[in-house]
């Protein structure tokens, strides 16, 4: 096992590399960068993006040297390129990739270009929403699939089966930014009850609440934007264990083990249960993975949620590059080193799976 975990890690870094290669070519050819965002912003354009739609006869009349920078009537070169030097744009791309990928390694992640605050303070401040939103999805969507899939195996065919069937694929056809929208419209005092928060965590008052009271105001807070984040999770859950539980049923061990006389019960959850879990617990951290980057943005920013998805959202748009690939960066190494505690959840959870073997 340990040759295989070996083989793993150091297979991260190619994969990390050829992320952080093929993002950093497809912003080169991306309009729009900071040092536009400045220039609009000077000239009064409010953003890069309202100076590239209304050009016109006024870009012609540039100089050559500013034609790439659309907003940059009445400035001169010399603070341009002064701009460039402090982003780092006089260096050519393939030196400025090597910097930041050497900086990386160490861990050093630069500042923000808009922000004045280094990319990681930047993260961890923001890491506690989405956090929030992951966790506690993903632990309602086991509480919930778990009972609800044991149940549908034990009752495969039955009417029970079927109408909860038809409900989970509504579950899972139905977006996540709707069912938010949904959420608010009904519960939020968007036309019908006024029972949660519209927007935010934790109340204007946190800081005067009790212990308890803060408990009580964050679950309060925390309760629509979960549920709308919980509902494609659920649905795949509850039918991976339904299936995970069909197959162990007709094994010929269950068979034997309910003619020794043991009761279904015994046989379920004595005999079944741990074989049948086997990949639905194995896979809790691919899973809180998958819930904490999917649809985190849209949510967040339906709820008015300041986490990791709206913090990328909003350097995309204003092209802060280190937070851009430092996010990314972060990310794709953690999504890669999940994977490795998945395949050692597995073992875990069952020892007599052998990686090393099956790979031979």
């Amino acid at each position: 096992m340990g040759s295989y975990i070996l083989r793993r890690l150091l297979l991260v870094i190619p994969t990390l590399l050829g992320i952080m290669v093929i993002n950093f070519v497809l912003v080169q050819f991306v309009p729009g960068g900071p040092v536009e965002q400045i220039i609009a912003q000077m000239e009064g354009g409010g953003d890069v993006f309202e100076s590239f739609a209304g050009g016109g006869a006024d870009v012609q009349t540039q100089s050559a040297a500013n034609e790439r920078y659309v907003g940059a009537r009445g400035l001169p070169p010399e603070f341009i390129a002064e701009l460039e030097k402090e982003f780092g744009f006089d260096k050519p791309p393939l030196e400025r990739f090597l910097n930041m990928m050497w900086n990386y390694m160490r861990l050093d992640f630069g500042q923000s270009y808009f922000r004045s605050i280094g990319v990681t303070d930047l993260v961890l401040e923001k890491m506690p929403v989405s956090i929030s939103l992951g966790l506690w999805s993903t632990i309602i969507a086991y509480l919930v699939s778990i009972p609800l899939g044991i149940r549908k195996a034990v009752k495969d065919g039955s009417s029970f089966d079927t109408w909860t069937s038809g409900l989970i694929i509504v579950a899972y056809a139905i977006p996540g930014f709707l069912f938010a929208i949904l959420l608010l419209v009904l519960f939020a005092g968007g036309s019908y009850w006024q029972v949660f928060p519209l927007r935010g965590l934790t109340s204007d008052n946190w800081s005067d609440l009790s212990l308890m009271g803060k408990i009580g105001d964050y679950f309060w807070h925390i309760a629509l934007p979960v549920i709308a984040s919980t509902i494609a999770a659920f649905a795949t859950l509850t039918l991976l264990t339904k299936n995970s539980f069909l197959d162990e049923i007709k094994k010929h061990y269950v068979m034997t083990a309910r003619a020794k006389g043991l009761s279904e019960r015994k046989v379920l959850y004595g005999h079944v249960f741990r074989n049948a879990m086997l990949i639905v617990i194995a896979g809790f951290p691919a899973v809180f993975i998958g819930v904490f980057f999917s649809g985190s943005l849209i949510i967040e920013t339906i709820f008015s949620l300041d986490g990791l998805g709206r913090l990328g959202f909003e350097a995309a748009v204003a092209r802060d590059y280190p937070v851009i690939f430092g996010t990314l960066f972060i990310f794709g190494l953690l999504s890669l080193v999940v994977g490795i505690l998945s395949d050692l959840m597995y073992v875990l959870v069952d020892p007599r799976i052998d990686f090393e073997k099956r790979e031979g």
